[in-house]
Parts: C-alpha cells; structure tokens; sequence
C-alpha cells in the first residue's frame, strides 16, 4: 500500500460549486480546506441555566478538503433535534453519508439537541455537498442571515487578553463568544487520508460572557488513548464538569477521543483551570 493521499492547496475559486450547493457562503482555511458554518440561531437552548448562544455551542458545520488523487473529503459537526434525528439520519444514508459520531456537548440542556458527526469520500464535491444539504433540509437549519454592513465589533464583557495568556493561545472573538483552539502536533490518517492540520483533530474553548467578567465555558479536547485519564483527571482537579468521552471519526490513526466540558465562573479563572489539562495532550496554538 502506498502513502495516503495528501491534501491540496486550493483558492476560493475552486469551491464555487459547492458553495451553490449548499447554498451559503463559507470561507478557505489556511488555503487547504473550505469551511461553512450553519448556525443554528433558530433554537433557544437552556444548559445549566444558561441560554446558549450559537458560537458557544450550537455552531454546526461541515468542511470539504481535496486531495492529490483528485478526491474530496467532506468532515462535519451538525446540531440536531431530537425531533429532527431520524429523518436527517435516513437522508444522510440516502447519500452516502456516513453518521460517525452522536452525542451530546452540553450537560442538562433543554430541549433535547444531539451533535451529529458526519463524513463523506469521493470524486464529485458537488455531488457530496448536495447531500448534505438535503439531510440538512430534513432540519429547522435556518438560512443565513442577510448579510449586513459592516459594524463595529462590540468588546465581549470578557478579559480576552487574560483569557489568552491563561491558556497560552491567541483566541478569537465574535459577537457572542470567545474560541481559544489548539491543533494536535501528530499527522492524523483518516478515510485513508492525511487531514489537513485542524480538521477533526481540534481542542477548542469557547467562552460565553455571563456579566461582571464571568463565562459559561463549554470546551472539547482531542486526546490519543495515553493521555485520556491524566487529561480527565486534571480536569476534575480544576472542578471542570465532564459531559462526553467518545470518537469523532471511525478509522483516523492515531485514533482520537474527545472530552465535551463544561464549567461556569470567572473567565480568566476557568482558562486557568483548563490550561494544566490542555498541556497534558501533545497540541499547539492554532495559527490563521
């Protein structure tokens, strides 16, 4: 057997049809994979007491990434209902999509939200985001938003640069939330292909203010089999709520497992808290 297919250097131009596909703008990451969101702003989630906004827990999307052998592969992390599950399971089935992954990334959510992890190989990219959006269809997926203009960024109630230099990461902020990600060091195989750094093998941090410089933290980290029960350890040290303990993928080596956390209280306090967990697994800062 040779070596698995690498992924390719590609321009926005090159994802024109799946972006009609889909029928909403996504955005090229580090020139290798092309990432849509599809937020879902249409449901009103409560966890813990907290209404979750979309950026802290309820951003589902998918990526496509091309290869040297002249193939896609299409990873995603969908948010579904209850409700929504099975039909947007049989229309993925329907379409050669595989369903990977189901769990849950909140603790004592209300109503009932499943994250559904889907992933797809072939020739025809068109073909694969077509797909998609008909399981998505099955879904009360709301269409994007109209775009509006620019405005000025609006500070999060949050101590962004303490949250950064707790953890050690330069974090991004959007309207509702504060992301800190880390990439695994390793080369990770999965569907017989390199994935290209950053994609399925994140630990990300997002950060939801709750006033007075306090967040809800809802976190996930990616760890190899060595480094789980030091990991989950440290994490229960720092009073950090375990949600999940599972797999994304089916056939990525190294294979990876993933902790869904979760923690309320001062922000810069809580990144504190996760960074020991954080420098138990063999990740680095994500870069743009």
């Amino acid at each position: 057997m040779g070596p698995a297919p690498t992924p390719v250097t590609t321009s926005e131009a090159d994802w024109s049809d799946v972006v009609r596909a889909l029928g909403r703008p996504g955005g090229l990451i580090r020139s290798t994979y092309h990432h849509t969101p599809f937020p879902r702003h249409d449901l009103h989630v409560v966890s813990r007491g907290v209404v979750i906004t979309p950026g802290l827990a309820l951003g589902s999307h998918a990526s496509f990434a091309r290869y040297d052998d002249g193939s896609t592969l299409m990873m995603g992390d969908l948010v579904v209902t209850a409700e929504e599950l099975p039909a947007f399971t049989d229309a993925l089935q329907a379409h050669g999509i595989a369903l990977t992954a189901l769990h849950k990334h909140l603790p004592g959510q209300r109503p009932e939200v499943w994250w559904t992890h889907v992933c797809a190989h072939g020739h025809d990219a068109v073909a694969l985001a077509r797909g998609l959006r008909t399981a998505l269809d099955r879904t009360g997926t709301p269409a994007p938003r109209p775009h509006r203009p620019h405005r000025p960024h609006r500070p999060l109630d949050l101590d962004t640069a303490g949250i950064d230099a707790a953890l050690g990461a330069a974090g991004n902020s959007s309207e509702d939330v504060h992301s800190c990600i880390f990439l695994r060091r390793e080369t990770v195989v999965d569907e017989g292909h390199v994935l290209p750094p950053g994609l399925g093998a994140t630990s990300a941090f997002n950060f939801q203010p709750l006033g007075r410089g306090r967040a809800a933290l809802s976190g996930d980290l990616a760890m190899v089999a060595t480094e789980v029960q030091e990991v989950l350890a440290v994490l229960r040290r720092g009073g950090i709520e375990l949600v999940e303990l599972h797999n994304h993928g089916l056939t990525d080596e190294p294979r990876l497992f993933f902790t869904h956390i979760w923690a309320e209280g001062d922000a810069v306090d809580l990144a504190r808290r996760v960074r020991p967990a954080v420098a138990a697994t063999n990740v680095v800062p994500a870069t743009t």
